[in-house]
């Protein structure tokens, strides 16, 4: 969920983009507009196939992943590939300096908002360079999950 000032920058941005860019204005692609800037947070195809879905809005699987193309063009959305399968995109204004900790066995992913000691080495980088934003993937097995599998290992010591 994004404030109505944002959404409406965002969504006049798309619009000149498609103007720009002489492709169509559809109702299409104004509710997958819509359907991103509801999620909180990271959503793949799936997800956003199942929301637009569930408000009675049905619309073509080739259609989401062309929209999310244009909107990936316009730098309206960021493409994550957090490994060979997993695709999820996240709405750039929500897509703060972060990193993502990917847990290799649900595939969760958690946010860490402005990790103090990388935020010290993308201003050392300044001189050279100037940072829009970045991200940065962690890789492992989160707590519910490593919890898990202790739960498991200790059952199975038992039997």
């Amino acid at each position: 969920m994004i404030d109505s000032k944002t959404y409406e920058e965002i969504r006049k941005s798309f619009s000149a983009y498609l103007t720009e860019n002489k492709l169509r204005k559809t109702e299409e692609r104004y509710m997958i507009f819509d359907g991103i800037c509801d999620f909180p947070g990271h959503f793949d195809i799936c997800a956003l196939h199942q929301k637009l879905s569930n408000t009675k809005f049905h619309v073509s699987k080739a259609t989401l992943y062309n929209t999310l193309k244009v909107l990936t063009d316009a730098g309206l959305i960021i493409r994550h590939q957090l490994d060979s399968k997993s695709i999820q995109y996240e709405l750039k204004k929500k897509a703060e300096s972060h990193l993502h900790l990917v847990c290799t066995q649900c595939n969760c992913i958690r946010d860490i908002k402005n990790p103090a000691s990388l935020t010290a080495s993308i201003h050392a980088l300044k001189k050279r360079f100037t940072p829009e934003y970045f991200s940065l993937y962690v890789y492992g097995i989160c707590d519910k999950c490593k919890n898990k599998a202790l739960r498991a290992a200790k059952k199975n010591k038992i039997k």
